[in-house]
């Protein structure tokens, strides 16, 4: 009977694994579902900030959009379908504002150390543009923030395994839900996605969520964390703040005929890369990432705002041959990048006063 038992669960097993795709287990890996692709994180241990690195070493046809109001970036020019340069070797998200565009200087030495990069005859210069945001309040000492080294060692990080997600690297001193002004933000941070089709193309996303908006999950249309109450047991909902004038202050006398404060320029900023195995044109990848922004519109409210430096970073590594249905790629690209948000939020663990989704379900 005993063996009788195990061979009937042994053919069940087998009979569910045939239902399941057969390229289902490479969309849990995240971003590096996309072959050609290796992610790497430092986080600094000073005060919760760091960097992540993608790394395309073969080289990855590259196109980017930036619509928040305030960005930090690198090498974006570069980009443009009508300049010369097709491909990167190399993407950097970091936290640290401003002077966390430094860390992209890291990931070029450690390239450069392997020859990769762009040839000019007498050198090989690797290509690698970058996007920050803003997380000097959180932890104190803003003047810790992620530099060279800081990208050398998430570049020696770097692996084609299942991306670390939640309050690592970018994502390491990331909030949200700051639409209620001080004291009612909460945790967020890295997040990573990916959707696998039958025939073989993949699109997926890695994201460093530090929106000034709450976080909303399209399945339910729920927010998922965000301004929290007064009591700071739930949530507010910037959408209901937003519709009755509140936005920017929380108190019960606040007085609706003068506008609320903004929120500083700078101070937040969702950083994000989409990427595909397909072959795109840079005009092609310029649309997909185009495309992608609605993925934070679904996922993210308010977004877009002045104070966001809103980015997302488009690569094709043309590992899969054929003709590539670009309005397809870009619908996935949206659709993968908001799962790659709520993920960012879920999977993201809270600092001193500042807690996370996770310790709202407690």
């Amino acid at each position: 009977m005993a063996r009788m038992r195990t061979a009937l669960l042994v053919g069940a097993l087998m009979g569910a694994a045939l239902l399941l795709p057969a390229q289902e287990p490479a969309a849990f890996k995240g971003l590096t579902a996309v072959a050609g692709v290796k992610v790497g994180h430092h986080t600094l241990s000073e005060r919760p900030t760091g960097c992540t690195v993608i790394l395309t070493e073969a080289g990855a046809v590259a196109g980017v959009d930036v619509r928040g109001g305030a960005p930090g970036t690198r090498e974006t020019d570069l980009l443009d379908p009508v300049n010369m340069v097709q491909k990167v070797h190399g993407i950097v998200l970091s936290g640290g504002s401003a002077f966390g565009l430094d860390a992209a200087g890291g990931v070029m030495r450690w390239l450069e150390e392997r020859n990769v990069g762009f040839d000019v005859g007498i050198a090989k210069v690797p290509i690698v543009p970058a996007a920050i945001l803003f997380d000097l309040g959180v932890g104190g000492k803003p003047k810790v923030r992620p530099g060279a080294d800081c990208g050398y060692v998430a570049a020696q990080a770097a692996t084609d395994g299942p991306v670390a997600e939640g309050s690592v690297g970018a994502g390491a001193g990331a909030t949200v839900g700051k639409t209620g002004g001080p004291g009612r933000s909460m945790k967020a941070g890295v997040g990573s996605a990916a959707i696998v089709l039958p025939g073989g193309l993949v699109v997926a996303a890695l994201v460093a969520v530090n929106a000034v908006g709450d976080i909303i999950d399209p399945a339910t249309g729920r927010v998922i964390a965000g301004v929290r109450t007064a009591d700071g047991k739930g949530f507010a909902d910037a959408r209901l703040l937003v519709r009755s004038g509140a936005l920017g202050r929380l108190d019960p006398d606040f007085d609706r005929r003068r506008p609320p404060p903004p929120a500083a320029p700078g101070e937040n900023t969702t950083i994000g890369v989409v990427a595909t195995n397909a072959v795109l044109t840079k005009v092609e990848a310029t649309k997909m990432a185009q495309m992608a922004h609605d993925g934070y519109a679904r996922a993210i409210s308010p977004v877009h705002t002045p104070a966001d430096g809103d980015t997302i970073f488009a690569l094709a590594t043309g590992t899969s041959p054929g003709e590539a249905n670009v309005s397809l790629i870009g619908a996935l690209a949206a659709e993968v990048m908001a799962d790659a948000i709520v993920r960012a939020a879920t999977q993201a663990t809270g600092v001193p006063g500042i807690p996370a989704a996770r310790d709202l379900q407690k």
